[in-house]
């Protein structure tokens, strides 16, 4: 049987399957990230080259531990389930644990992992699938303020860069809220819409449903998905572009990248050429948005060139630059506040 993401029970089991990179896995370490609280261990298999330094745990183990739920923190591409996977989710539920995933394939549609949840009453949460039908975006203007973070490749740091501005700014009192648009996101706020399972026509329409009327002074954090830059995910960076009419845009770079991360023969693009053509297309729905800050990864930079980039960075595009890991985002919040 299936189960609303709300229902998905705590304590976890972080499944790390056979991840041979950090970025298969990233799921799982935004997760353990930022609610580390709710991660009682990891489950690997063999090849696995990611450790987050949970105690190793196999299902029977982790249940007897008092663990509640498996959660598959895998985002491998094409969002599969091989077999050898299939075997040990098969086993979580033999041992009395639920299953939670944001893999594209349901885990009901997997015979397997369907027949062992019926035969031990365990419950399969899929995140990745929305629960409700959107309209096509209609372009109202709605009350509140948006901020969108955009990147110039995939997996830059669009998701941590929102979340890190959610909580600078509730520490200092402003009305804030994280918006997901992935599972991950998803899995981390406890809502919202993984908008590239959204039918194309109606993406729009989700990130609109995704920051509806608020106060004049709130502000949504729309987590950013894709990079209008990527041959593969471009349609899913101008859907929410467009649909969540953002007032300010943060830009995203991997600063130790020079190339796509999918396609090592395209080179991305400059930051200001990246700037400038999200703000040229958002400003069909919102004339208004700017630049507000850059939000840089530099963690494969030493101290000195993550200095001069973070420089290089405010330089070229007249705005705060900050590596949120390392500096923070509280220049970008200055920034937003003192216009």
């Amino acid at each position: 049987m299936s189960a609303p993401l709300g229902a998905i029970a705590r304590p976890y089991l972080l499944f790390l399957g056979d991840a041979p990179d950090r970025e298969t896995a990233k799921t799982a370490i935004g997760v353990h990230h930022w609610r580390g609280r709710d991660c009682a261990a990891q489950f690997s298999l063999p090849g696995c080259n990611v450790d987050l330094g949970l105690p190793e745990l196999d299902p029977a183990a982790a249940a007897a531990r008092g663990i509640c739920t498996l959660l598959v923190g895998l985002a491998p591409l094409g969002g599969a389930i091989p077999e050898h996977w299939t075997r040990a989710i098969v086993a979580a539920l033999e041992a009395g644990l639920d299953v939670a995933s944001g893999l594209h394939v349901r885990l009901g549609d997997v015979p397997a992992i369907a027949a062992a949840a019926a035969r031990h009453q365990r419950r399969l949460i899929d995140v990745r699938h929305p629960e409700r039908l959107f309209s096509v975006g209609d372009y109202r203007r709605r009350n509140g303020k948006r901020l969108l973070t955009v990147g110039t490749d995939c997996a830059v740091g669009k998701m941590f860069t929102a979340l890190a501005l959610e909580q600078a700014m509730r520490r200092r009192g402003i009305a804030a809220d994280f918006r997901a648009t992935g599972q991950t996101g998803i899995f981390i706020a406890g809502g919202g819409v993984s908008v590239d399972a959204v039918v194309s026509d109606f993406l729009s329409g989700a990130a609109e449903s995704l920051s509806p009327d608020a106060a004049d002074m709130h502000w949504d954090l729309v987590e950013g998905q894709g990079s209008l830059f990527h041959p593969s995910y471009a349609g899913v960076s101008l859907g929410l572009l467009h649909g969540s009419q953002p007032d300010a845009i943060v830009l995203c770079h991997d600063a130790g990248r020079r190339t796509n991360g999918d396609f090592p023969g395209l080179p991305l693009p400059s930051l200001a050429e990246c700037a400038q053509t999200n703000l040229q297309l958002a400003r069909l729905t919102n004339p208004a948005v700017r630049l507000v800050g850059c939000s840089l990864n530099t963690s494969r930079l030493t101290p000195d060139a993550t200095e001069r980039a973070i420089a290089d960075a405010a330089t070229a595009l007249g705005v705060p630059c900050v590596d949120p890991v390392r500096t923070g985002v509280d220049p970008i919040v200055d920034h937003i506040l003192a216009r």
